[in-house]
């Protein structure tokens, strides 16, 4: 088992990464000491990973509620689900939230946790890759609201992550797809050498390579949490995050959540902010060629599908938690491995992008 500290003071966590950490029931209990214990799951992970949950907690009060699967179900409606179980169940400010799931799972348990009776404690036990390597750690937490992504949430940080690689054996090829643009992310915002080792391994990391699997989430973790140290709630240097993010979010805004996965459309954001910093002169076309090469290689898309508007594109994205004075904040590339926040660009350049290359999504 590996252990990756997120140092924050008194609200510094461990991420702990390997195989068959579900099945080691002291791993999780030890670090909840709550006599109340809600676990919040969804329908398709449900039927593979709750009863031995459930089992893990005999010991406690423990209850269960299982949501739809879907980013088009993170709204404040389902919120309420969870806080209405938690008073039907008859919680208090003791408890524990376990987020047993993706991405979606894990930010609105957490935002959950972050609003019942003003805060209480939870944990992430992501089940999906992207879950792992970026979306459970740093204790981002929010639901959407229908004009932005994300628009309603709180910094609350988890007690632990706990990241069973076997939990990936079960995911479909599209949700692997999914996680692997959040991994090349690392790479591309300030790891140079470990998006050379993605080019070399990426065949690997496809196949659930054990090994390739364990180096890329622990390497993916050890990025974040190096940043989420330096900047809990982003003020700075954690936008860095955001690559591809501004871009993304509005292709789900524009397309409605829930068609293109969360990690498509940052992949895809990715090369549109690649291409960007391309024409502005801020990286070379062999180092635009490079990041496309691999995003192509992860079966994941580069360009937007041809139902958006590009007018209708750039709306989306002004709405976006960046932004400031009403300027869209883009986090551009000075060379991979080389990140940084720009909202000095001309408008041309901006439109020459999203007109660029439309196509359909590749299904």
């Amino acid at each position: 088992m590996i252990e990756i500290t997120v140092d924050l003071g008194i609200r510094s966590y461990p991420i702990y990464i390997g195989p068959d950490l579900l099945a080691d029931r002291s791993t999780i209990k030890d670090r909840i000491k709550s006599r109340q214990i809600m676990v919040v799951t969804n329908e398709t992970v449900a039927p593979l990973y709750l009863a031995p949950m459930m089992a893990t907690f005999a010991d406690r009060v423990v209850a269960k509620l299982i949501l739809p699967d879907g980013e088009q179900f993170k709204t404040i409606g389902t919120l309420n689900l969870i806080i209405s179980s938690l008073l039907e169940n008859g919680f208090d400010r003791s408890c524990t939230l376990v987020a047993l799931g993706g991405g979606v799972v894990g930010d609105i348990t957490g935002f959950a946790a972050a609003c019942y009776q003003r805060g209480v404690d939870y944990v992430q036990i992501p089940t999906t890759l992207l879950a792992q390597v970026d979306s459970s750690v740093g204790g981002k937490t929010a639901v959407n609201h229908p004009l932005g992504k994300n628009m309603i949430g709180a910094f609350h940080q988890p007690k632990c992550v706990v990241a069973d690689i076997n939990t990936l054996t079960t995911l479909e090829p599209r949700q692997l797809r999914a996680g692997i643009a959040e991994i090349i992310k690392y790479g591309l915002i300030s790891d140079p050498e470990f998006f050379v080792w993605l080019e070399t391994e990426l065949d690997n990391l496809l196949d659930l390579d054990p090994e390739c699997l364990s180096y890329a989430i622990r390497r993916s973790c050890e990025n974040k949490a190096n940043i989420v140290a330096q900047d809990e709630r982003e003020s700075g240097v954690r936008a860095l995050l955001n690559l591809g993010h501004t871009f993304g979010h509005g292709i789900e805004n524009v397309l409605g959540y829930g068609k293109w996965l969360h990690g498509e459309a940052v992949a895809c954001g990715m090369c549109m902010a690649a291409d960007m910093s391309m024409r502005m002169g801020l990286i070379s076309p062999a180092d635009y060629k490079r990041v496309v090469a691999l995003i192509t290689r992860a079966g994941l898309p580069r360009i937007p599908p041809s139902e958006i508007n590009p007018e209708d594109l750039a709306a989306a994205m002004q709405v976006d938690k960046k932004n400031q004075d009403g300027r869209i904040r883009l986090v551009l590339l000075q060379a991979i491995g080389n990140a940084f926040i720009c909202d000095d660009y001309s408008n041309d350049t901006f439109q020459s992008v999203l007109n660029s290359g439309r196509a359909n999504h590749p299904q």
